[in-house]
């Protein structure tokens, strides 16, 4: 596994939906996080599909990815396969909320 991947999650772990007090990461939201040559490609989702926070949570995302050292490039793919419910987040969270 590319050491990459742990510090683009340290990174995520950076990110909140203004909504919620809990990073998106452990809210559940990602879903994968994939190196290829420079480029990191985050699956993700969003707690609803309307989501008024989603430009912005998008841009943190692709700014914090390319904080990491060796990545140049960050392709964000967003998902409701499967759709965000309160059980993807972790046991902290749900104990934050």
């Amino acid at each position: 596994m590319d050491a990459r991947i742990d510090l683009i999650i340290e990174q995520l772990k950076e990110v909140y939906d203004p909504e919620i007090p809990v990073n998106i990461y452990d809210l559940g939201l990602v879903y994968s996080v994939d190196i290829e040559g420079d480029e990191a490609k985050i699956l993700m989702t969003l707690t609803a599909p309307n989501c008024p926070a989603a430009d912005m949570i998008l841009a943190d995302v692709e700014y914090m990815t390319k904080k990491v050292e060796g990545v140049e490039s960050c392709k964000v793919e967003i998902t409701f396969e499967p759709a965000w419910d309160r059980s993807m987040m972790s046991e902290e969270a749900r104990l934050e909320l």
